[in-house]
């Protein structure tokens, strides 16, 4: 689905542009972005298009797709169901993107042409999160480890690396002792 920023503002100026559409942005999402989309469903979008009293276009949506992706931990595929509101700011100009906060999405267009199909699949992606892991691997009592590796969580108690000194750094473990006895004499 593709928006026009001219015909936006000359027919909606008054009233916004609503539209439900059923995206299929499956052979996108698979081409653009290889390694993180296994697979996609359709993505199920409603909202409106509206423009603002300086011509900036405003596009807000609801998002609903599934989406199959690799496991963090793994690379097993994993089903991921998305539901969201996206919400950005379409200028024309350099300067127009001064008048947002820093926390708006604005996108500057150049071609007076909104790609909405894009803007979806773009914020589909932001939706995988950082780790995801399959049924089996949520319920896991312990994590993976072989001959020689184990997997282990930053952040959880692992004493065994910090008590372990590199031997090439054991004679820096004391340097700082002597001056501490030093300074209270």
């Amino acid at each position: 689905m593709k928006l026009s920023l001219t015909e936006l503002r000359k027919n909606y100026r008054h009233e916004s542009l609503k539209f439900e559409n059923t995206l299929d942005l499956k052979a996108s999402l698979m081409e653009r972005y290889p390694d993180e989309v296994l697979n996609a469903t359709p993505a199920k979008v409603s909202g409106m298009a509206s423009v603002d009293a300086n011509g900036d276009i405003l596009i807000y949506a609801h998002v609903s797709a599934t989406l199959t992706v690799p496991s963090s931990r793994s690379l097993d595929p994993v089903t991921l169901p998305t539901d969201f509101d996206m919400t950005e700011f379409y200028v024309d100009s350099h300067e127009a993107v001064n008048r947002y906060e820093k926390t708006d999405v604005v996108i500057y267009v150049d071609d007076d042409e909104i790609d909405v199909d894009k803007a979806v699949a773009d914020n589909l992606l932001l939706q995988i999160p950082m780790q995801i892991l399959t049924p089996a691997e949520q319920s896991a009592k312990s994590l993976p480890e072989g001959k020689g590796w184990s997997v282990t969580i930053e952040g959880q108690d692992d004493t065994s690396d910090t008590k372990t000194v590199d031997p090439r750094l054991a004679k820096l473990q004391n340097f700082f002792k002597d001056d501490d006895s030093e300074k209270k004499n």
